[in-house]
Formats: structure tokens, C-alpha cells, sequence
């Protein structure tokens, strides 16, 4: 199945000189709405896919600073990536193209944590050009996976899955295991891809070929003594590439990363595909895959970090949808009170999650009270659109003793 997929997915193979893609590309226009940078770190789980780019941030420890700017996670990549067409770049070529390459992609990064996504894109299209010519294999993997990231924040799929593909096929040609961690993320923000464009069959064998992938790169990573592993570069080229310029082992700690790394991005798997079966209402099977996620979450980055916080509330919202108001008051209720503790930024969006979870189970003034302590708290933090979201729950709360206008919110 695994490899059926694959075989569909890259079909468009790169040979020779790959194309520049969408360099003549204007404006869409707006970023889709579950696209649009959301302080608040929750996510509707009606409606389409989120961000995965987004979504990653926050299981790799590290908040959003700006449109499509990712965690640590993809730090490690960007930095191995350098790295490696620094050191691998032939010795009779020209210091300066190396220097102008390295350049264009700083300010690539730059502009794109100020939000300036057409001048990024300018940058990377002439990074690419110059990474062609040089034919730097690992450049032109790290610059087309940017590329398809700000594609893909921008809400252009179609160019943003081309770009993928192209990224990917150069993985394999060079080596790539399908089952590298990189390989595996852009498999899943394909298939993420593919939910927002209501393609199920490719989202959900997408979704399939990840997590079987990752379980099983889990197990065997959990059964091969520390001794025996050999490590894995968190790069976004190839494990060839990277094979005679960075030795795993001089990192000591180069096993436990992997170890976790994998866990991590197995969970952002299964919440990325529990928030499409919500969508599709198939409830049961996402509070499945949102407990998995919860669990790892909160063994790998404990039980009070942003993101397990995240998933509590999910799989909240899922059990309230369900009919099973106690359970999910239970969840959401612990929630709230860690981040009323921690003092978190987001325990606005938590309590009016709290509030529609009691408005649903017929505790009306319970919820309103909530509701207008939660308003309060969005506004002295400035989330407009939270402020917009409770003002929408209050109206409906008001109209009504059954609080129908009352809904989960979240990014």
C-alpha cells in the first residue's frame, strides 16, 4: 500500500534541470482563513485541514514568530542543510556564488518572519536558479521544500504539491529511506494537502503510508540498542549527501534526538489525521488517534507544554461532539487549570472551549460566565479573532437556553 502511494504521489520524476516553479506566479489574493496567523494555538476540528507547517511548530517546542516559520525540528534541517552545500561546493568554483546562495536564502528566512511573503519568494526563486546551476543537490532540496512551504502558507496547493514532489524525487535519486524523517513530513503535508482538496483517497492512504511508517521506525528504534544505532541527519537532503560531511556519532545525544524526533513527528501524524477524520465525522476513530497523540505528547514534551494543552482540548471538543459532556468537561476543565497556572498566553481560547463543552451539556449560566471571562482575557490579549469567535458564542448562548450558537474554537 505504502508503496502505492509513493508511486502516485511522484509521479512527476525530476530529470535534468527542474523547473522554477510559479516564479511568474501573482498574488491569489488573501491566505486562506485556516491559514491566517492565529495566536491561538487550538484548532477547529470541523472544517478543513490546518497548517501542518503551523501545527509543527508547536510539537517541535518552539511558537510561530511569523507566516510559515518553522520549529526546532526544521532549524536542524535548514542548518545541516547549509552545511552540507558549504562543504560539499567544488573547490574551482567561485567563493561568491556560494556567498550569493547563502544570502538569498537568509534573506528568504528574514523576510518571511516579517510576513513579507512576495519578497521571500523572490529570494528562494533566485536561490533555486543558483542552486541549479551549481547542481547542489542538497541546495536544491532545502530551497524547493521553502519554496513549498510558502506555497503552501500562501494557500497555493497546487504549485506548493509540485514543488514537494520535486523535492522528494530528488531525495530518492539520492538515496533518501522512505522512512527519513524529513521524507515522512513532506509525505504528510501532502497528505494534509489532499484533505484540504477533499481528495480522500489520496489523504487517506497519505495518512496510512506515514503512520506505518513511522510505527514501525518507532519499534525499531525502541529495540535496537543504543549502541547499534547509527543516528539519522536532520537534513532536509539526503542521508548520501550528507553521509561524508557530518558524522552522527560525534553527537552524543545524535540517538536520543532521533529517538524523540521520530515519537514527535509520529504523533503530529496521527493529530493531523484525527483532526481529518473529525472532519469527516468519523469521531470515534479521531479520539483514537487524538489519545495516541496525547500520549506521546505529554511523554516526550510533558504534560503541561503548549501543545499537549492542545491536544487535551481536541480530544475534549471530539468527546463533546460525541455526547459525552462529563469526559470532556473532565479534560478541558484539567486543561484550563494548567494554563490558568502557567499563566498561558492562549487560556482565553481553553476557557471558551470550557464554556461551549457546558452550554452543550445544559449548564447555560455556567457557560456564559466563562464565556465573558474568557472575552475579557482576549481582548487584553489582543486576539481579534478570538474576541470575534466568544462575541459569536455569547449572541448564540443569549438567544437561547441550549447554547447552540456556542462552538469550539481553535487554529
Amino acid at each position: 500500500m505504502a508503496a502505492a502511494y509513493l508511486r502516485g504521489v511522484l509521479l512527476m520524476r525530476v530529470c535534468g534541470r527542474a523547473p522554477v516553479l510559479g516564479s511568474s506566479a501573482q498574488p491569489s489574493g488573501s491566505v486562506w482563513g485556516s491559514f491566517g496567523p492565529l495566536r491561538a494555538a487550538l484548532r477547529r476540528v470541523s472544517g478543513v485541514q490546518g497548517n501542518a507547517v503551523v501545527t509543527s511548530q508547536l510539537w517541535a517546542g518552539e511558537p510561530d514568530d511569523g507566516a510559515g516559520r518553522r520549529g526546532d525540528g526544521w532549524k536542524k534541517m535548514a542548518a545541516t542543510a547549509a552545511a552540507a552545500f558549504w562543504l560539499s561546493g567544488s573547490s574551482e568554483e567561485p567563493a561568491s556564488e556560494e556567498e550569493e546562495l547563502m544570502t538569498l536564502l537568509k534573506k528568504a528566512k528574514l523576510s518571511i518572519r516579517r510576513g513579507e511573503l512576495e519578497e521571500a519568494s523572490s529570494f528562494l526563486h533566485a536561490a533555486a536558479v543558483l542552486a541549479q546551476r551549481r547542481r547542489h543537490v542538497p541546495a536544491i532540496i532545502y530551497t524547493y521544500s521553502q519554496m513549498a512551504n510558502l506555497a503552501y502558507v500562501r494557500g497555493r496547493l497546487s504549485q506548493a504539491e509540485k514543488l514537494f514532489k520535486a523535492a522528494m524525487s530528488y531525495m530518492l535519486a539520492e538515496g533518501t529511506a522512505q522512512d527519513d524523517n524529513a521524507f515522512v513530513e513532506m509525505s504528510l503535508k501532502l497528505a494534509a494537502m489532499y484533505a484540504q482538496q477533499n481528495k480522500a483517497e489520496l489523504a487517506e492512504h497519505g495518512f496510512r503510508f506515514c503512520l506505518e511508517t513511522l510505527e514501525v521506525k518507532v519499534q525499531k528504534l525502541e529495540e535496537t540498542p543504543a549502541d547499534q544505532l547509527t543516528g539519522e541527519p536532520h537534513g532536509a537532503a539526503t542521508a548520501a549527501a550528507f553521509a561524508s560531511l557530518t558524522s552522527p556519532r560525534a553527537r552524543p545525544d545524535a540517538d536520543q534526538l532521533l529517538r524523540k524526533d521520530t515519537r514527535l513527528l509520529l504523533g503530529l501524524c496521527l493529530d493531523s489525521r484525527a483532526r481529518y477524520l473529525a472532519s469527516t465525522r468519523r469521531l470515534a476513530q479521531a479520539a483514537d488517534d487524538y489519545r495516541k497523540a496525547l500520549d506521546i505528547c505529554a511523554q516526550e514534551q510533558g504534560p503541561q507544554h503548549h501543545q499537549t494543552l492542545v491536544l487535551m482540548s481536541d480530544l475534549a471538543t471530539i468527546l463533546d461532539m460525541q455526547g459525552r459532556h462529563d469526559d470532556a468537561l473532565a479534560l478541558i476543565r484539567q486543561a484550563a487549570d494548567a494554563a490558568r497556572a502557567s499563566g498561558h498566553e492562549d487560556l482565553h481560547v481553553l476557557l471558551a472551549n470550557m464554556a461551549a463543552v457546558l452550554l452543550h451539556a445544559g449548564r447555560r449560566d455556567d457557560g456564559l460566565r466563562l464565556l465573558r471571562e474568557a472575552l475579557g482575557l482576549a481582548r487584553r490579549a489582543d486576539d481579534r479573532e478570538a474576541v470575534r469567535h466568544i462575541l459569536r458564542s455569547l449572541r448564540g448562548a443569549e438567544a437561547g437556553p441550549d447554547g447552540e450558537g456556542a462552538e469550539p474554537r481553535s487554529s
